[in-house]
């Protein structure tokens, strides 16, 4: 470590570096993980030592919900901030900017639609919850910008932004960045290390000492792309009615896998603790054991409450030690690169009287990809002030399983293929793959698959209704 780090290149990259000011805090933050990550010697987890959770350290939701609420639960709310993280942008559906941008429900974006709730919980209890939203140096100044229109709604917005680490080559485990500059190839050099860098950036920016000293504590910490994830009144109660000397520290929101979240991480006991088990810390032996659905039941929704004057106490003792994940990268040059970075919820191990606390699916609504974008757009869901409820038209609270092909990834082409948004209440599984257009008042139901074969073309007309059918081959539907 110390020969890695004392090398001519670091001295010389970093002493850049602090010609450009880079936060001194940043680079303890690098130094840190950096050292780590070259200590680790073998698996990240021993696993002839994971254990299954202890039954009590995983609540069902409905046990938690049979407390009811207090007459004062403003008084909760009031200790309450809404944290979403927002360092994420829209590259992955083909849009510029960040991902929060995106609209993805009667022109809402994802951020109208925070704002939206956590409105409606300020005016509805009369209460101060603000929303913190925690950017990188990819989205802090477009959605800064954007932060302007909700100057008169009834909601406090802080931001503060992640760290800024260099990206390793993989060979010579030297940075590759030239400069402190963003421009060009050397934009690549540069990446926000993970959402568990949450915990040191919120220290370091001073907005959990604002928080603590405004009466705050506890965080409601959440995917900005998760639309399942409101505040929810009951977990909050739960909180707060601990005894002082028991208080839960840290709630981690689980939910039962279906094959769709194989990948998701999982709670385990480990070594007397509850811990985050992630599928980039599985021996490749035992990715497969790590997928099954039986033996690991539950996965993490990544909404998450923590006690901020546990976040203050553990930050001033330096005793939160975040698993690595070793992220590798090729560049548009061909570069192979790692990125070292930590997850928020692996910290579950390290604060007092940590639980699981199984939700139903209804609060993990993610929306990755225009497949999910065609869920939270149809009928499926009715919106009520920023919140996504099930229609109670729909027989099954599961949601269908949808595909949707290569020609709907990017969202400005995958809108440019729906007239409307089909009906889809009775819905079970749809597959679309190649040049398909969707006409107005489209019908589906049951199990639709629709295959247009390479170089052909399917119309779907308008007011068709397919239940239980498989469509394939050529059909155009030709303006005259």
């Amino acid at each position: 470590t110390t020969r890695i780090l004392s090398d001519v290149s670091y001295q010389m990259f970093f002493s850049d570096v602090f010609l450009f000011q880079i936060s001194r805090k940043d680079f303890d933050g690098f130094k840190e993980i950096f050292h780590r990550f070259l200590q680790v010697k073998g698996p990240a987890v021993d696993w002839a030592k994971i254990n299954r959770p202890p039954e009590d350290s995983i609540q069902p939701y409905e046990k938690i919900k049979t407390k009811g609420l207090p007459e004062n639960i403003a008084a909760s709310l009031n200790k309450l901030a809404v944290v979403k993280l927002n360092g994420g942008l829209g590259t992955s559906m083909g849009c510029k900017g960040p991902k929060s941008l995106i609209s993805v429900r009667n022109e809402n974006t994802f951020l109208d639609l925070t704002v939206q709730q956590i409105e409606h919980l300020n005016k509805t209890f009369n209460a101060d919850v603000p929303l913190v939203l925690m950017n990188s140096f990819n989205t802090d100044e477009d959605t800064k910008k954007i932060l302007q229109k909700y100057k008169h709604h009834r909601v406090n917005i802080h931001t503060f932004n992640q760290s800024r680490y260099p990206r390793i080559n993989k060979e010579s485990l030297l940075p590759i960045a030239k400069n402190m500059g963003m421009n060009g190839e050397n934009g690549e050099a540069w990446y926000p290390p993970g959402h568990g860098d949450i915990y040191a950036s919120f220290a370091n920016c001073g907005l959990l000492d604002k928080l603590l000293a405004e009466g705050k504590e506890y965080i409601f910490v959440s995917n900005i792309d998760n639309l399942g994830a409101t505040v929810d009144l009951f977990i909050l109660h739960h909180l707060m009615s601990q005894p002082a000397d028991r208080r839960c520290e840290f709630i981690m929101e689980v939910t039962d896998k279906t094959r769709a979240d194989v990948k998701g991480g999982t709670l385990i006991q480990y070594e007397n603790h509850l811990r985050l088990l992630e599928i980039a810390q599985v021996p490749k032996a035992h990715v497969d054991e790590f997928k099954s659905v039986t033996k690991f039941k539950i996965f993490n929704t990544n909404n998450l409450w923590i006690s901020l004057p546990a976040i203050k106490r553990l930050q001033e003792q330096n005793a939160m030690e975040l698993e690595i994940i070793v992220n590798p990268k090729t560049l548009d040059g061909g570069l192979n690169v790692i990125q070292l970075e930590t997850a928020v919820g692996a910290a579950i191990k390290s604060f007092n009287n940590a639980l699981g606390v199984n939700v139903p699916r209804s609060r993990f609504l993610p929306v990755k990809t225009s497949s999910d974008l065609l869920l939270v757009m149809s009928n499926l869901y009715s919106l009520d002030a920023g919140s996504l409820t099930m229609s109670k038209k729909r027989e099954f609270p599961s949601t269908p399983h949808v595909k949707l092909g290569s020609s709907f990834t990017k969202v400005q082409e995958f809108l440019s293929r729906f007239e409307s948004i089909p009906d889809m209440l009775e819905l079970d599984h749809l597959t679309v793959s190649g040049d398909v257009t969707f006409g107005k008042n489209v019908s589906l139901k049951g199990t639709v698959i629709i295959i247009a074969n390479h170089g052909d073309r399917i119309d779907i007309p308008a007011g068709a209704m397919l239940e239980n059918k498989i469509v394939s081959g050529n059909l155009r539907i030709l303006d005259h």
